[in-house]
């Protein structure tokens, strides 16, 4: 054979090669990105961090138990914290509202003017303009 042919057998053979190693390349990406193994890849990785947090969580839980006992009874205390100062009498315990209590009404949210108010109101300028005239000069 001449060295031409000898060169393109050699060549088609390479080509073949890489081609298959593409094709091979190309199904692994597609089932690797498929919807289904996307999210069982979610799941595996978010389970397997769960496990780990788990066990060291477990762990620690097992070398400090008085901390871990005081940090449940804090939260406990922390929980039930109003009936406990109601019980000391450091707080006075809040009657529930009736629901034909107008919420408005008990609050009285408008204030009242006195005549003296509403004079002083009436008698500042309304002219707008004047004013930024004057800041202008």
């Amino acid at each position: 054979m001449s060295d031409a042919l000898k060169q393109f057998h050699e060549d088609r053979e390479l080509r073949d090669a890489a081609r298959t190693v593409l094709l091979a390349d190309i199904e692994h990406a597609r089932a690797t990105l498929s919807g289904k193994g996307v999210a069982a890849r979610m799941a595996g990785r978010i389970g397997d961090g769960a496990k780990d947090v788990f066990e060291v969580a477990k762990v620690n839980a097992d070398d400090n138990r008085g901390v871990l006992a005081g940090l449940i009874g804090a939260i406990l205390l922390w929980i039930a914290r109003g009936p406990i100062m109601e019980m000391l009498g450091f707080e006075q315990p809040q009657a529930p509202l009736d629901e034909d209590t107008d919420t408005s009404e008990a609050l009285d949210l408008e204030p009242e003017l006195n005549e003296s108010d509403t004079d002083s109101i009436d008698n500042q300028p309304s002219d707008t303009s004047a004013a930024v005239s004057a800041a202008g000069d």
